[in-house]
């Protein structure tokens, strides 16, 4: 369980360097920090859960994609799980947004990975 947290917050600071760098993705409604701040940890569970359950099934299902582009089609999945976050958080009234799927998700999930691998690498297990 508590890894299951840490996962979260590092998904929260993942994807708030993310609002910080690419346009199309952000957090719209947050007045104060703790609001953004709340938000994103709100915004890193939804994201945890999506990529918990939903993103190996998609793995699976598109298995001869990743096989035929060498994993190059891991940035497309990443997209998908990130451009899917946006809209259930649209579905639950949480204030975050990704306007555009190919650049904006694209390039969002590109900088929520590679953040939340630094991450990881600095935190111990």
């Amino acid at each position: 369980m508590f890894s299951f947290l840490i996962r979260i917050v590092i998904n929260g600071l993942a994807l708030w360097v993310a609002t910080e760098l690419v346009g199309g993705v952000n957090v719209t409604g947050a007045d104060s920090t703790t609001d953004r701040v709340l938000t994103l940890l709100v915004i890193g569970l939804i994201f945890a859960l999506i990529n918990t359950f939903i993103k190996p099934l998609v793995q699976i299902l598109t298995l001869p994609l990743f096989i035929v582009t060498l994993g190059l089609f891991t940035f497309i999945v990443n997209a998908l799980m990130l451009w899917l976050t946006g809209w259930v958080a649209d579905q639950l009234n949480v204030p975050f947004e990704v306007t555009d799927f190919f650049w904006s998700a694209v390039l969002g999930a590109l900088v929520v990975s590679f953040v939340s691998w630094i991450l990881n690498l600095l935190l111990p297990k």
